[in-house]
């Protein structure tokens, strides 16, 4: 294997990621995006906190035209979903979760950035934290999407770089479960859609952590 370049958001699922990449072969290094989120500088400094303990690389690639001022994730002053943790696996619920926190196309610009550097650096793997959990919700975390975004790079890539993502098909309880048995950075993880001095507890992204460390 010629190497994988991580995209590394500092939640969970990308250290569990980074964590499994860097098991099963070499980790170049990992990719951090400001697309003008909430929580920016938190992922930012989480990031390449776990960056710096795996001794790779880590670049911060500002893409602001990503900025969506309807999307909660971006506009501080949208209203960010606050689910009840009962009703995380209510579809009707979290639909409009996420629906509030969309950004078009994000995850497909995010890897297809990461395949043009990865080729570049001369690796064959950008690494994705996505999970059958969320991908209820969110079409672009689903095997589908990763099958499809294959058969893209196919063409778009001279070296086949390919996206991997080692929790397609777990949910969250079995990212906690595998992170720890990886020995995963889980101490460093910032999942809050907001950016505060500490994480809010209350939108999705905090729920399902916590209940996922509850469960696991």
């Amino acid at each position: 294997m010629a190497g994988a370049v991580v995209l590394l958001s500092g939640g969970l699922d990308s250290a569990v990621n980074l964590a499994a990449a860097a098991q099963v072969g070499p980790v170049l290094g990992a990719i951090t995006f400001d697309y003008g989120q909430l929580a920016a500088v938190r992922e930012m400094a989480a990031a390449a906190a776990m960056a710096n303990r795996y001794g790779i690389w880590h670049r911060r690639l500002t893409v602001p035209w990503l900025t969506s001022d309807v999307s909660a994730l971006t506009n501080p002053r949208a209203a960010m979903p606050e689910p009840e943790a009962g009703s995380l696996d209510d579809f009707a619920a979290t639909s409009l979760s996420a629906a509030a926190v969309w950004i078009p196309n994000r995850n497909g610009v995010f890897i297809n950035i990461a395949a043009s550097l990865a080729e570049q650096e001369g690796a064959d793997q950008v690494v994705a934290g996505f999970n059958a959990e969320e991908a209820v919700t969110f079409p672009d975390n689903s095997a589908d999407y990763v099958e499809a975004a294959n058969e893209a790079l196919a063409f778009s890539t001279q070296g086949r770089v390919r996206v991997v993502c080692h929790t397609l098909e777990l949910d969250k309880v079995e990212i906690v479960r595998l992170g720890r048995w990886l020995k995963a950075p889980l101490d460093l993880v910032w999942a809050c859609y907001r950016g505060g001095e500490v994480m809010c507890g209350r939108c999705e992204s905090c729920r399902r952590l916590a209940r996922a460390y509850a469960q696991a």
